[in-house]
């Protein structure tokens, strides 16, 4: 049995990490033994070692175990699961147990448990039932990473550090007293003076204007719409509040382990209280939890997104699936189950995509709590089961992958994505309830993902070198800097398609004057006088154009239907030095142009003022992909075929996932499919639901 070693060494806090060394691809989950006896863990990891799990995530809600009472501590059960999965060849994924306090720490100090908007309290029963500013928990928080961290910062098993679960997912967005004092020390540290904070938050409006700190609360429920400048901010503190609280534990850690530490994002459609443009660096290692979401129209390609917007945190590289589902979840209205085969899809559309651990939430399905029909690598009905059988061969499909660790996704498009942009888009006084940030960036993501072409998600403030298109889709907020950063993209040589509601006001939420859409005018050649929102239901349609608008030569007869349409917003709108491509032809805009393209140094700039309906948008895109030379890596379809390639120095892979119910071939380069072992040539026959993975041949 491991011994903490009494002369174990203390760690300077700026040392870094060693890398998270991968061999191949991890296959893991999370581990709650303390629902079960000594006889089931046994089981567990022989069973574990029959699937291929390697890396094991435990201790995520072990609080209450490790500490039962205040100052007392019993590590009995964790020493034992850990050398249990040592012994076996398991890696772990060291949780530092402190997601949620335990009963006794909320009944002796009910000053932690957080406040919601309308100032009410929620309590213990739940989880995460703590708020981010409380000193009171983060001491005694801090006190039982200290005792984890220095037991097990040198224990061989321990190759990865957990710190906490999902930060931010219940308890992001706090309105207690000790919130606000953080709040205001925030914002001194931001403005430096009332006077400047006053001036961005435009208090001069409503009779707003503060006189001292003190005066500055949360932004809880108001009897009319709050101020946005207040609420903008709320959502930019309670982030770097919580990435603090990530650091505060991070910095016990190291002082006693070289290992790596992350924590799991959410990067996914309903959670976006976390800037996480601002967190990818604090982590060893990207990591991001992610469930299918069938409240949502497509959610095969909203899990595609995720996947390359989880790869653009990670600058590029590999990242960790840490969570996902083998079939239904418990928290939507209704819980599908997964397919045959659907499981092993979604797991390689996310390899496909960078990932290079592929975990679930949880090994075995609960008998008890709020989870408990959460579905898990071992169902509640046993092994003798067609998901027990999935799992086993997805374990042995991730094995044969091994070789792929290392290379990156090839892709010359990308999107702008900003959650600052998120939060401002989509606060209470605007335009259309109907018109929403995620949904926007989801409809263009969507165009493009059916023609083909492979995308990466970045922030505006990244280098868009190498890139031959850059999407962005209703980019509200936008600072001088990220606008000039597109314009020089452009200029360089660059295309561009901004879409309706992007450069609309600065970093303050403050309107650009002059005509919208500010930040992006002179890039565009254009200036819109005003919005002319629609309601859900109306649509309006757009003049046709082919050949004559762009140029047989250029783009081809069948550029844009007869049949194409607007939906949500219009604008009146103004050409400069832009020419028109599209107007309306109904409505009460007719003749005012909705599509236009502007030539700004050796690049194009499209502007879209309508949300189109997803042909119109597949087609538009499809003209500005040709005209940038967007390479793209599969064939056009309607989304249930993806075609993706990773490239390393000496060697290359084509996944090919077939969401369909019907085989399809797929022209491919020559080599082997190392999921079935098969030699390929030219094309190659992927059976509905299947997935293929094409080792290229390179010339010696």
């Amino acid at each position: 049995m491991y011994t903490p070693a009494a002369t174990q060494v203390h760690l300077d806090e700026a040392v870094r990490a060693t890398p998270f060394v991968q061999t191949g691809i991890a296959y893991g989950c999370d581990y709650n033994p303390e629902q079960w006896g000594p006889e089931v863990w046994a089981e567990d990891v022989l069973l574990m070692q029959q699937a291929g799990v390697d890396l094991v995530a435990i201790n995520i809600f072990g609080w209450s175990a490790l500490e039962p009472r205040a100052g007392e501590y019993d590590f009995t059960l964790l020493d034992t699961i850990i050398d249990l999965l040592h012994s076996h060849g398991i890696r772990v994924n060291l949780g530092t147990g402190t997601s949620s306090p335990p009963p006794w720490l909320t009944t002796a100090h009910p000053e932690i448990l957080p406040q919601v908007e309308d100032g009410t309290t929620r309590y213990s029963g739940g989880r995460q039932a703590w708020c981010p500013s409380s000193p009171v928990f983060r001491a005694h928080a801090l006190r039982l990473v200290e005792r984890v961290a220095e037991r097990y910062g040198a224990h061989p098993a321990v190759v990865l550090w957990h710190v906490s679960n999902e930060l931010g997912c219940h308890n992001a967005l706090c309105y207690c007293d000790d919130t606000a004092g953080a709040f205001r020390r925030w914002l001194e540290a931001r403005y430096g003076t009332i006077a400047a904070l006053n001036t961005a938050w435009g208090t001069s409006f409503w009779s707003q204007r503060y006189g001292a700190w003190e005066e500055i609360h949360t932004p809880r429920l108001t009897l009319s719409s709050r101020n946005p400048g207040q609420a903008l901010d709320f959502h930019r503190f309670s982030s770097d509040e919580l990435l603090g609280y990530y650091r505060a534990e991070e910095a016990v850690i190291r002082r006693h382990s070289r290992v790596p530490v992350t924590t799991n994002f959410m990067v996914t459609a309903h959670i976006r209280n976390l800037d996480y443009w601002s967190w990818a660096s604090d982590v060893d290692v990207v990591a991001n939890d992610h469930y299918l979401d069938h409240r949502l129209d497509d959610p095969t390609t909203e899990l595609a997104f995720s996947a390359d917007l989880s790869r653009g945190l990670a600058d590029g590289g590999g990242w960790l699936l840490m969570e996902q589902a083998t079939s239904a979840v418990n928290w939507q209205p209704l819980n599908r189950a997964k397919a045959p085969g659907e499981m092993t899809r979604n797991s390689l559309s996310h390899v496909a995509r960078g990932a290079e651990a592929i975990c679930f939430f949880q090994w075995r399905a609960s008998q008890q709590g709020s989870e408990k029909f959460h579905s898990a690598l071992v169902p509640h009905a046993g092994t003798d089961t067609v998901l027990w059988k999935e799992v086993v061969e997805l374990g042995a499909t991730l094995t044969r992958l091994r070789e792929v660790v290392g290379t990156r996704v090839v892709a010359d498009t990308a999107i702008l994505f900003s959650w600052e942009a998120w939060w401002a888009a989509d606060n209470e006084s605007r335009p259309s309830k109907a018109v929403t940030y995620l949904e926007q960036v989801h409809a263009a993501y969507t165009a493009l993902h059916r023609l083909g072409v492979t995308v990466d998600i970045v922030s505006p403030d990244a280098d868009l070198t190498g890139y031959r298109l850059v999407v962005v889709p209703a980019l509200y907020l936008t600072t001088d800097e990220q606008a000039d950063n597109l314009a020089a993209f452009v200029a360089a040589g660059g295309h561009t398609l901004v879409t309706f509601y992007s450069g609309i006001v600065d970093e303050d939420d403050r309107v650009r004057l002059g005509g919208y859409p500010g930040a992006f005018r002179d890039l565009l050649g254009i200036s819109v006088e005003e919005f002319v929102p629609l309601s859900p239901d109306q649509a309006v349609r757009l003049d046709a154009f082919g050949a004559d608008a762009f140029g047989a030569d250029a783009f081809g007869a069948d550029a844009f239907g007869a049949d194409a349409t607007g939906t949500l917003w219009t604008e009146r709108l103004r050409l400069a030095s832009a020419e028109a491509i599209a107007s309306y032809a109904d409505g009460t805009l007719v003749g005012v142009p909705a599509i236009t393209r502007n030539r700004h140094g050796s690049g194009a700039a499209w502007y879209l003022a309508t949300a189109p309906d997803h042909t119109t948008y597949r087609d538009l895109l499809r003209v500005i992909a040709r005209e940038a030379r967007v390479t793209a890596t599969g064939p056009e379809n309607d989304g249930l075929l993806e075609v993706i390639r990773r490239v390393g120095d000496d060697r290359s892979f084509v996944f090919i996932i077939n969401h369909g119910v019907s085989d399809t071939v797929v022209a491919t380069a020559d080599g082997i499919d190392i999921v079935t072992g098969d030699a390929v040539t030219g094309t190659v026959l992927v059976p509905a639901g299947a997935v293929r993975v094409i080792r290229e041949e390179t010339a010696s």
